[in-house]
């Protein structure tokens, strides 16, 4: 544990801070740990229900208790006795996967009834699907990895995606010989937990027979509460839907519940039954068949005994305390954003739904891309941007179930606080003095056309080099630090190591400099100034844990 303490705390991101306000919840509680150490212990592995029928059976009834407290139409549950029902995936990305291979097997299967001469290939190739320009990343991977096209479509003034807006790319794709086959619709965005319009989105879904799969990643917790339901107006449409127990509902992660109307797609999309995997009980739905198979839900054969933790963080809950936990982080939402309402120089740049508040200071996008970092490298809270219309925002959600109203007012009057330096205000924006640090290209290893303008503009806060590695925070303070003494033992531990035949030098003067610091933010790139690089002997700014081991070693003969 000394170890422990020593070499991995400093560079670890305490999620359960109550002032860890940056992406979205991944909560955890004691019954859920104790729920996954008991399912580490008895480590079954739950591909068919033979090889684990507790696990199984448990699945199907925590997804249907958790259907149930969604408020989910009758045809998404196992009770049913219909195709429909639900599974635990390791994550909303790989829902929105998974739906996508079933769609497209889906679409390849109807229209091979019409002309079986077509290849699946040529087919594929004309698949075309269909998402929110605010639609999370994981949509785009899932039509990369599958092999399908996706048009992302323009959101309105409340960052939703409308009917029209799809019916009109649908009927522009057909006259150009695409398939239609597939939309994502989202409920809770990433960027300012924005919805989708279900209700207009839906009927067009089924009247062109596309799949219609719904993202609720983050807000699907909330709808165990009656008054959120109101964004799922529509959900009847949906073929598919997903969302994070793993976020909202203290179930530590990896837990992503997934419910399907009519199973057999995905079904037919994962089916391979070599002999070893068949039982006797194979083709009957009470005692297995490719319903109750864990391995026809999912992309690979073993499934974890993930409904443990759910089914006991459940039980020891119950709906009533969920419920009180849910309205309590949207009440903490609420009065964040009364500080930032009475402040000015801000302004809430989306409307304000459930946990999270998008804020920005007044004027040019600088002004409040100094903001954040100056807040972040405090180490006193920690929160990150997002690109909202072209306006750089700050997200605040509040995540952890510790947070209090005196947390909220704490950190509701810092960003209008003066600590030790002034943000720049509207008034004086024009006086104040910028430094824009330009993006280190050398750490956009996935760079696409639009985000090379995106970071060109921004700056290198949105590079994933720096905000979701500093600060870290351990109740307010930093935890990105080290003691001195590991610099030097890093560097005794490296003087005879090579990189390209290369010696690592140890350098006197840099190890010097910061073995005399008890303390160092060893991960916050504020902290840094421009350096020359040892590699390549050029001036960069580096943002990374490598960029301070930089600072300790010299390379060079």
């Amino acid at each position: 544990m000394a170890d422990v303490k020593r070499v991995i705390m400093p560079g670890v991101t305490h999620w359960q801070s109550p002032y860890m306000h940056a992406y979205f919840p991944a909560l955890n509680c004691y019954p859920s740990m104790l729920g996954d150490m008991l399912a580490d212990a008895i480590n079954c592995l739950g591909f068919t229900w033979a090889s684990s029928p507790a696990c199984t059976e448990l699945e199907t009834i925590v997804m249907d208790w958790l259907g149930k407290m969604l408020g989910l139409p009758s045809c998404f549950l196992h009770a049913n006795g219909g195709m429909g029902g639900g599974c635990i995936q390791t994550t909303a990305s790989e829902c929105t996967f998974v739906t996508l291979l079933a769609a497209r097997t889906e679409a390849i299967r109807r229209y091979k009834l019409v002309d079986p001469s077509v290849e699946d290939a040529d087919i594929n190739g004309r698949l075309m699907g269909y998402c929110s320009d605010q639609a999370h990343s994981s949509v785009e991977k899932a039509g990369l990895i599958g092999l399908v096209k996706l048009r992302f479509l323009s959101s309105d003034e409340n960052l939703s995606l409308r009917g029209e807006k799809l019916q009109e790319a649908i009927t522009a794709d057909r006259k150009s010989g695409y398939i239609p086959f597939f939309v994502c619709a989202t409920l809770g965005t990433t960027g300012a937990c924005a919805f989708d319009i279900l209700t207009e989105i839906g009927p067009i879904c089924e009247s062109e027979r596309l799949w219609l799969h719904i993202d609720a990643a983050y807000a699907g917790s909330a709808f165990i509460c009656p008054e959120y339901r109101k964004w799922m107006e529509g959900i009847e449409y949906a073929d598919s839907l997903a969302f994070n127990p793993s976020k909202w509902l203290m179930v530590h992660f990896d837990c992503s519940a997934l419910w399907l109307k009519d199973a057999r797609a995905l079904h037919r999309t994962f089916n391979v039954e070599p002999l070893y995997l068949q039982h006797e009980n194979s083709g009957e739905r009470g005692g297995g068949g490719k319903e109750r198979e864990g391995e026809h839900w999912q992309i690979a054969l073993s499934r974890r005994f993930r409904s443990l933790k759910l089914w006991f963080v459940l039980r020891t809950f119950g709906v009533e305390r969920l419920q009180q936990h849910i309205r309590k982080g949207v009440r903490l939402a609420i009065q964040f954003e009364e500080f930032v309402q009475s402040d000015p120089r801000f302004e809430v740049t989306a409307p304000r739904h459930l946990g999270m508040v998008v804020f920005r200071l007044a004027g040019p996008n600088d002004l409040t891309e100094q903001l954040l970092k100056r807040l972040n490298k405090q180490g006193k809270v920690h929160m990150v941007p997002a690109s909202l219309k072209g306006k750089y925002v700050i997200r605040f959600t509040v995540t952890s179930q510790f947070t209090t109203e005196a947390d909220i007012k704490r950190d509701g009057t810092r960003p209008n606080s003066n600590p030790n330096d002034q943000p720049p205000s509207k008034e004086n924006a024009v006086t104040a003095p910028v430094t824009k640090r330009k993006p280190n290209l050398h750490l956009m290893t996935h760079a696409k056309a639009g985000n090379s303008k995106r970071n060109s503009e921004y700056g290198i806060s949105l590079l994933l080099s720096n905000v979701p590695m500093s600060p870290k925070i351990v109740n307010g303070s930093f935890a990105a630090m080290f003691e001195g003494d590991v610099c030097k033992e890093l560097g005794e531990v490296t003087r005879h190591l090579s990189v390209g035949g290369e010696f690592l030098r140890p350098s006197p003067r840099r190890r010097g400099k910061l073995g005399d610091q008890e303390k160092q933010m060893s991960l916050d790139y504020s902290v840094l100034e421009r350096h020359r690089s040892g590699f390549s002997k050029t001036m960069v700014a580096m943002g990374s844990l490598d960029s301070k081991i930089d600072e300790i070693l010299e390379i060079g003969s």
